[in-house]
């Protein structure tokens, strides 16, 4: 047996790492761009108040719920195009759009629906009630933004099953600087425009939205290579083989993602709980750990993009190494990361709040210190929640959907929810303790998740 030689070994994963970025870099700027959007809306409605603040952060808990299904389903477009992609297929990989646009059009129109119905819910969870009375209005704006985002999300993850992650990027970016632009005239009113406070931030949301999937088709209509993938749609021959290949990966995705977002959203409503200084701590804390979960996400679609293509060319020993080269990037960029929360956990906060205000300035304070507690606990998960979704994204590529479906319902509901809960609630540590909680569901289902590709793709070597 010849000895190992662990600098070529290390070489067989580290030389993926270029294409690996190039694949999930425009992906990751694309999310930046809309994570960014958000940071900037919670700078500009922070200035109004931490009332507003948290109002926005309980209406968006909502809205995240609904999102988290529409975005979560609109995956399985994903690695059925990558797979016909990789296997030469053109007409599969436009019967894969046309199917999935037209489940998730009726998605997104379902989800506003019930958001809807699911507003009385807000009377009836011990929130404060001037943070619901504000929240009602946006509420209803952002809800309706979920159809053109839902569909937008079809078109997104088609493009990138042709690993054509840019166009995507160009459009969240364009929409984003529309929506930051918009919600600076609507929030306060300026240039003469009418001062609406967060309903200017919905207002902006909405629109770009709108103008995110014009946009995207509009680049994909008119390059010559998408051009018969994205036009010419026959609605009425609608195949049920495919409709249900579709639904069969994208409800368990769907799940997936809903399990992970309704936990974070069961803090944000156990934070309301607390009181309104305690939401608005929480919201800062978990805008800024979105921001560096986008470079996870980025990288978890390029895990499924490549998994989907060499699943289509049957190379799975290439598969394995391609995979494992994206989780080896991911746990090193999240551990400079967490390096900067830890560096950063007093200041960041400070970024939001008006710290000279004094009228709230009280209030201020109290926020900015128990952010700066939450980020020490973020600057430690977003380790593992990396690591779990860019393992998630490998296993979609798989089409592996029904166990991982499983392992996050276990990690986030039986393990992390209880421990926010009890820590949250019934222990001095509050809403530090409900981001152990988090800190503990995301850890394990990293773990679980590797033990399931683990198995899997050693499985598939063998035979």
């Amino acid at each position: 047996m010849q000895p190992q030689n662990y600098p070529d070994l290390l070489q067989r994963y580290t030389k993926e790492f270029r294409y690996n970025t190039r694949l999930a870099v425009p992906v990751i700027l694309g999310m930046l761009g809309h994570t960014f959007v958000s940071f900037a809306d919670n700078i500009m409605v922070g200035q109004l108040g931490t009332a507003e603040l948290a109002a926005v952060s309980l209406g968006n808990s909502f809205v995240f719920i609904a999102m988290s299904l529409g975005i979560g389903f609109s995956t399985a477009i994903t690695p059925l195009v990558a797979e016909a992609d990789g296997a030469g297929d053109k007409a599969g990989g436009k019967s894969a759009l046309k199917h999935g646009l037209l489940l998730c059009t009726l998605l997104g129109i379902v989800l506003f629906g019930l958001i809807q119905l699911g507003k009385p819910l807000l009377y009836l969870m011990d929130q404060p009630p001037e943070v619901v009375a504000l929240s009602i209005p946006y509420l209803d704006l952002v809800a309706f933004s979920l159809v053109p985002l839902v569909m937008f999300q079809a078109y997104k993850q088609f493009s990138e099953g042709l690993s054509q992650t840019k166009y995507p990027m160009y459009a969240t970016i364009a929409a984003n600087v529309v929506n930051i632009v918009l919600n600076y005239l609507l929030i306060f009113g300026a240039m003469g425009f009418p001062k609406l406070g967060i309903i200017g931030a919905a207002i902006g949301t909405l629109a770009a939205r709108v103008i995110m999937l014009i946009m995207l088709w509009y680049m994909l209509e008119k390059k010559k290579k998408f051009h018969d993938y994205v036009t010419g749609f026959n609605f009425k021959k609608i195949e049920k083989a495919v409709m249900r290949k579709i639904i069969h990966l994208g409800f368990p995705s769907a799940l997936q993602m809903f399990f992970e977002v309704a936990i974070f959203t069961a803090a944000i409503w156990i934070s309301g709980v607390l009181g309104k200084n305690p939401q608005a701590a929480n919201q800062i804390a978990l805008n800024l750990s979105s921001m560096t979960f986008m470079f996870g996400m980025g990288l978890g679609v390029a895990a499924m993009i490549r998994v989907g293509n060499q699943k289509g060319l049957k190379n799975f020993a290439d598969l394995r190494r391609i995979a494992l080269s994206i989780f080896f990037l991911t746990l090193l960029l999240e551990v400079v990361f967490a390096i900067f929360f830890l560096l950063g956990r007093h200041w960041f906060p400070t970024i939001y709040l008006d710290v000279n205000d004094p009228m709230n300035q009280a209030d201020n304070l109290e926020v900015i210190l128990l952010a700066s507690q939450l980020l020490l606990v973020a600057a430690f998960f977003q380790i593992s929640d990396g690591l779990q979704v860019v393992i998630l994204g490998a296993l979609r590529g798989l089409q592996d959907v029904k166990v991982p479906t499983l392992i996050t319902l276990i990690a986030y509901w039986l393990i992390g929810f209880p421990i926010c809960y009890y820590l949250g609630l019934h222990t001095e540590l509050k809403s530090t303790g409900i981001w152990i909680g988090l800190l503990s569901g995301l850890t394990a289902s990293a773990i679980m998740l590797y033990i399931r590709f683990n198995k899997m793709t050693k499985r598939l070597i063998r035979t």
